[in-house]
């Protein structure tokens, strides 16, 4: 039998943890007297309660959690953190739809940053950092979810940094998985704060600054700028996201490494050495690419160039121009960047790199193993053998989330948008990236999209963010039997 009794208790602490942090936003409504700050002391007391009901009730139940009760937890917490989460947006009516509000929650926790807001600017500047701080909570989630979480399920991408990630086990959980998970909230929180200073230092107000900064450690996007990132035409500003960006796409144990001057571990990691390669040859591509298609000057095409695709490949989904109006080619290229991913075990969606490269390498060994069949050839990475059945998982989620794009794809066309739009709209949703390409492209956003593909694409969002296997397994019988 599943124990709901501890599936609830966790929960209830998820709850009242959001609660928590939903009291942050009432300094910024105070300060601008912004009207907002009872609605969201209204919505934060409401989910602490919840919370400790929950908690309350059973906290002297069998608590004993096995892979069942832990996938459960996952997708039944991130479920009520996102109903929690909708609450200042209804409460305070600067969002009034329940279809919006949830569709502008789930997108901020996911870290996908699609929005269907068409005036940012005139929002409360309470609940505009509400949205910002939901993405911010949303990166860190991630990060725990995949140190601690998914490896114990099976199915994590940091899997394949056994020897290098510690992560819990059915029975190995100690104080160094602690130790280094303080480490890494250690990390994020003084990242961002370091950004937020930069920006603060480059010409942003401090409001701005630390919107930006909760937003881009989270890889996730949402701006307090109708125009995004372009608002600030100040180089220092691109360059210092660029950066962050690239940083937050980086596995946070391989960040914990580099704080700790261990660079022998950091560059002996073959995912971290791919993704270095990958986002300097895109850029200089795409750079030559950008300069042959506006004959601007070459530094400002290197930024917009380089802006533009370490955004995508990071799936934080910033912008500072609009790259569906250079070429052809061009929108192609950040097209198929939106399948890309960043690192695993950092805060970015997609499909991550190292699936890519364990795939890749795998397929080149393929033909090795045609010349010599009798010959035992083992992939490995970062010089351990990768197991059989990690491969099988990569394939099988390579194929499956193939699968969702392309069935994703025809229902959202089914709804009433162009076939076009809506790979773009399922790609960057499934990708948890923020733009894509046709309707929903940088110079627009989801607002005009029907109440049916905005609840889709929220599926989507989830799907994407849960690793997939995390949520489609919910939908086999055989998970539901008992023991």
């Amino acid at each position: 039998m599943i124990n709901f009794n501890a599936i609830f208790q966790i929960i209830g602490i998820l709850l009242m943890i959001v609660g928590l942090f939903m009291f942050t936003p009432v300094i910024f409504s105070v300060y601008y007297d912004s009207g907002d700050a009872f609605p969201i002391i209204i919505s934060a007391t409401i989910s602490m309660l919840v919370g400790f009901i929950s908690f309350w009730l059973t906290r002297h139940k069998d608590l004993t959690v096995q892979k069942r009760e832990g996938y459960l937890i996952v997708s039944m917490g991130w479920a009520s953190i996102l109903v929690a989460s909708s609450l200042p947006f209804i409460v305070s009516g600067a969002i009034p739809s329940i279809t919006d509000a949830v569709f502008e929650t789930v997108s901020g926790m996911t870290t996908t940053g699609a929005s269907i807001l068409n005036d940012i600017e005139s929002m409360p500047k309470g609940i505009l950092f509400w949205r910002s701080m939901t993405q911010w909570l949303g990166g860190m989630g991630i990060i725990v979810l995949t140190i601690a979480v998914l490896p114990f399920l099976g199915i994590g991408g940091l899997e394949l940094f056994v020897a290098e990630a510690p992560g819990p086990t059915s029975d190995k959980i100690h104080p160094r998985i602690r130790a280094t998970a303080s480490a890494l909230w250690i990390i994020y929180v003084a990242l961002t704060a370091l950004l937020c200073l930069l920006l603060f230092l480059g010409g942003m107000n401090f409001y701005d600054s630390i919107n930006h900064a909760l937003t881009t450690m989270a890889t996730g996007g949402f701006s307090t700028k109708n125009a995004s990132v372009a608002y600030f035409t100040s180089p220092y500003i691109h360059y210092v996201i660029i950066i962050f960006m690239f940083l937050a796409g980086v596995n946070y144990t391989i960040i914990f490494y580099l704080v700790r001057f261990d660079l022998r571990k950091v560059w002996k990691n073959e995912e971290f050495r791919g993704y270095l390669i990958i986002v300097i040859f895109i850029a200089i591509t795409a750079t030559l690419m950008v300069r042959h298609a506006t004959g601007g000057e070459w530094e400002k095409s290197f930024r917009d160039a380089t802006f533009q695709v370490v955004s995508l490949i990071t799936t934080t989904g910033f912008v500072t121009a609009d790259y569906t109006a250079w070429k052809t080619s061009l929108t192609a290229l950040f097209f198929i960047l939106l399948f890309a991913g960043a690192s695993a075990g950092s805060t970015a969606g997609g499909i991550k790199l190292i699936r890519h490269v364990v795939f890749v390498k795998n397929s080149v060994l393929e033909f090795k193993r045609l010349l010599h069949p009798k010959a035992v050839i083992r992939l490995k990475m970062n010089k351990e053998i990768v197991p059989a059945r990690i491969l099988t998982h990569i394939l099988v989620f390579l194929l499956i989330y193939l699968g969702v794009f392309v069935i994703g794809s025809i229902i959202v066309s089914g709804l009433g948008m162009d076939f076009l739009s809506a790979m773009g709209a399922v790609a960057t949703s499934l990708g948890n990236v923020g733009p894509g390409i046709g309707t929903v492209g940088p110079l627009y956003n989801f607002a005009p999209l029907s109440d049916a593909v905005k609840w889709v694409l929220m599926f989507l969002m989830l799907l994407g963010r849960l690793e997939l296997f995390t949520i489609l397994i919910l939908f086999t019988p055989y998970f539901w039997k008992a023991n």
